[in-house]
């Protein structure tokens, strides 16, 4: 090899590493925030179009998901343990107004008897502010199917019943996409802590704005 061509190969070689540190950079630049209670989503999910029915009776749509960032759960009002407790939960991460717009949304997947005023006197009971929803069945199922909730009804001796559900919160962005998976168990510390995480990295400056 004469002096020029390992001069021009030495320049190649130099050109590759320059190349491939600018490819890792950007890489770590763009590596998904990481979360104690949850999963960023590699790309933002739309919920889709749907239409519900919110404790006073309005029309509730996936137009009324923008301009502010939002906590879904699904859950149903005769829930024993895990709804109320998430709802208490949910209460204190308001209050810590991590996100000073936070919205909570409670989805029922009872409707059959969780009426608009029925979900209204429970979820104003952890919060004033939270919204609950409800629906016919195949509005829910459609919903809940787009975001990965499973939940089936149960019957009991007597006549009576339960629902089995999915224990999974979804953090909507401003602009109404999922962009976040939080799985119980639950601790208002750790999802104060992953809020404030995506608000320094991960969502929109908007979205955490007071």
């Amino acid at each position: 090899m004469t002096p020029r061509s390992s001069w021009i190969a030495a320049g190649f070689l130099a050109l590759c590493a320059a190349a491939a540190g600018l490819w890792l950079a950007r890489e770590l630049d763009h590596a998904p925030p990481e979360l104690q209670s949850g999963t960023w989503l590699p790309r933002a999910r739309s919920v889709g179009s749907f239409s519900l029915t919110d404790d006073r009776g309005s029309a509730f749509t996936e137009q009324r998901l923008r301009g502010a960032p939002t906590l879904v759960f699904f859950g149903f009002t005769h829930c024993p343990d895990v709804c109320p407790t998430t709802l208490v939960t949910l209460a204190e991460i308001k209050r810590a107004a991590v996100m000073p717009h936070l919205r909570v949304l409670f989805v029922s997947v009872d409707p059959a008897r969780d009426t608009p005023a029925v979900l209204g006197r429970y979820v104003h009971a952890f919060d004033p502010g939270f919204t609950g929803l409800t629906g016919s069945e195949h509005a829910i199922g459609e919903l809940a199917g787009r975001l990965g909730v499973a939940y089936e009804r149960v019957e009991l001796p007597g006549g009576d019943y339960t629902m089995d559900h999915s224990a999974a919160l979804f953090l909507l962005d401003g602009g109404g996409r999922n962009v976040a998976i939080f799985t119980a168990p639950f601790t208002a510390p750790r999802l104060i802590a992953d809020l404030r995480h995506l608000c320094s990295e991960g969502l929109a400056k908007e979205d955490c704005a007071p």
